[in-house]
C-alpha cells in the first residue's frame, strides 16, 4: 500500500496508476485525528479522519474515464482538506482520505474489493466505480452490507429501480441519454425520416435505447436498423453494410469509449452519409477528438462540459441552494493539478464527493441514518447542475433532477476540432451542424 501525501500529488500520480501492491491511500496532511480549538464559546474539537472507499479501473477497457473520475476525488479532497476539512455542527472537523484498489474493469473483482473495503478496511462511506455494469456491482455489496455509496460513472436506470436504502445516483438516468439527441435531429433538420439504432448489449446502453427507440418513433421516425453489438466488439463492417442497405438519415447508439472510437471511425472510413450521429460515452472523451476527421460532427450527450455554467443565479431561479465551487475555479484547478481540461468524468467524482460533503454538513454527523435523511432531501445546485434524489420506495435514490447536455466536435476557422455544446438552445456555445 503506498501512502502519498498532497504537497507531493503530481509526481505521486504515477505511482498510483503503476501501483500493483493492492490498495491506495490519500490521507489528509497532517496524519491521524487531532484536537484543534474549537468555535468560539466550545471546549477542544475533535478533528478526525474520514475514510472514503472506492475501487477504480486502473486495467483494463474502463481506465480512461476512470481516471478522469478519480482525479475528480482526489481533486475534491485537496480542496476540502485545503479548506480546512468538513466542519460539522458541533465543531468535529472530518479530514477525508481515499482508499482505493484497482478493479481492472472486471464486475467480480468489483464485488470483491468492495466487501474488502467494508468489512476489512472499515471505511466510512463509498463512492462508486466508473461504468454502470461496475457500478452495479458495487451497490449490490453496499446495500447489502447497509454502507452508503454515492455514485457517479453510473447511469443504468436498472440499478436504480430495486429499491436500495443506501445508494444515491448522481449522474442523469440511461434513460434520458439520447431524448434530448433526438429532439435536437428534429431542431436541426426535419426532413429526417429514418434512424439507425445500433449499441453495445450491456446494461448502460441497453437502458439508453429501451427509452431512446420508442421515444424516437413517437417523434415520427422510422427505426430501420435496431441492432446490439457484444462488449469488446472492435470490427463494425458487419453493422455498416446494414446501415449502408437501410440508408438511414441518422444513427444512434454506441456504448463507451473503445467501441463508440471504433464505431466512429468505420463509419468515416465507410463513407457512411447519415446526416447525424450521436454516439454514448466516447464523444464527450478529449481524446475522441485523436480519430481526427471522424470525430467532427459527431453528437454526444454529456452530464457536464465546460462551458455550461451552473451558478448562484441559475439555483435562485429554481428556489434551491448553490454549494460548493463554480465552474470556473473547478476547471482551473483541475488543469493546474492534473494539466489537461477535465471531462464530465471528472467533474462528476468531484461532484460526488461535494453532494457527500454538504450531507454530511446537513447531517451535522457521521451517523448513517443521519446521512440518508440528509442525502433524501437533498435539492441542491452545484457547478456540475442539480442534484435530487428519488424518495420513491423503489426508485429511492435515483437522480431526478440533473439534465444532459449534447456536444458536437466541430472544425474552427483554424481547422482544429473543438467540442461545441450544441443542445439545449440555453446553454449552446454553436449552432449544430449536419455531418458533410
Amino acid at each position: 500500500m503506498k501512502h502519498i501525501r498532497w504537497a507531493g500529488l503530481a509526481l505521486a500520480l504515477t505511482g498510483i496508476v503503476a501501483s500493483a501492491c493492492g490498495g491506495t491511500t490519500t490521507p489528509a496532511p497532517g496524519g491521524g485525528g487531532t484536537t484543534t480549538p474549537a468555535p468560539a464559546g466550545g471546549g477542544a474539537a475533535v478533528t478526525k479522519d474520514l475514510i472514503i472507499g472506492f475501487s477504480a479501473s486502473q486495467t483494463g477497457a474502463q481506465n480512461v474515464a476512470s481516471k478522469k473520475q478519480t482525479e475528480g476525488i482526489q481533486l475534491w479532497v485537496d480542496d476540502v482538506n485545503k479548506a480546512g476539512g468538513i466542519k460539522l455542527k458541533d465543531g468535529t472537523v472530518l479530514r477525508p482520505q481515499i482508499k482505493f484498489y484497482d478493479d481492472e474493469s472486471k464486475t467480480d473483482r468489483v464485488q470483491q474489493l468492495y466487501t474488502k473495503l467494508i468489512n476489512d478496511d472499515k471505511v466510512d462511506f463509498l463512492l462508486s466505480p466508473y461504468s454502470s455494469g461496475l457500478v452495479k456491482a458495487a451497490a449490490v455489496v453496499s446495500e447489502q452490507n447497509g454502507k452508503v455509496m454515492v455514485t457517479a460513472g453510473g447511469a443504468d436506470d436498472a440499478t436504480m429501480e430495486q429499491g436500495f436504502k443506501n445508494i444515491y445516483q448522481v449522474y442523469t438516468p440511461a434513460s434520458k441519454y439520447l431524448t434530448g439527441a433526438i429532439d435536437l435531429i428534429g431542431k436541426l433538420d426535419p426532413s429526417v425520416k429514418k434512424i439507425a439504432i445500433v449499441n453495445e448489449k450491456d446494461s448502460f446502453s441497453t437502458s439508453v435505447v429501451l427509452a431512446a427507440k420508442p421515444y424516437a418513433e413517437s417523434k415520427g421516425l422510422q427505426v430501420v436498423v435496431n441492432q446490439g453489438y457484444d462488449t469488446g466488439t472492435t470490427d463494425f463492417a458487419p453493422f455498416i453494410n446494414q446501415i449502408v442497405a437501410a440508408a438511414p438519415d441518422a444513427i444512434i447508439g454506441g456504448g463507451h469509449l473503445v467501441d463508440g472510437t471504433a464505431f466512429a471511425k468505420a463509419l468515416k472510413e465507410k463513407n457512411v452519409s447519415a446526416r447525424f450521429v450521436a454516439l454514448l460515452v466516447a464523444p464527450p472523451e478529449p481524446t475522441f477528438a485523436d480519430i481526427g476527421d471522424a470525430a467532427n460532427f459527431t453528437v454526444g450527450p454529456s452530464q457536464w462540459e465546460i462551458p455550461v455554467k451552473y451558478n448562484e443565479a441559475a439555483a435562485k431561479a429554481l428556489n434551491i441552494p448553490f454549494y460548493g465551487i463554480t465552474s470556473d475555479s473547478f476547471t482551473s484547478a483541475y488543469r493546474a493539478m492534473f494539466n489537461s481540461a477535465p471531462s464530465y468524468h471528472s467533474a462528476g467524482g468531484f461532484a460526488a464527493g461535494l453532494i457527500l460533503q454538504r450531507a454530511l454538513e446537513d447531517a451535522g454527523s457521521t451517523d448513517p441514518a443521519k446521512l440518508r435523511a440528509s442525502l433524501d432531501k437533498t435539492d441542491v445546485m452545484t457547478f456540475f447542475g442539480r442534484t435530487k434524489f428519488s424518495t420513491d420506495a423503489k426508485t429511492h435514490g435515483k437522480q431526478v433532477a440533473h439534465d444532459m447536455v449534447y456536444i458536437q466536435w466541430q472544425k474552427g476557422s483554424d481547422g482544429k476540432l473543438a467540442a461545441q455544446v450544441v443542445w439545449p438552445t440555453e446553454a449552446k456555445t454553436a449552432e449544430a451542424q449536419l455531418r458533410k
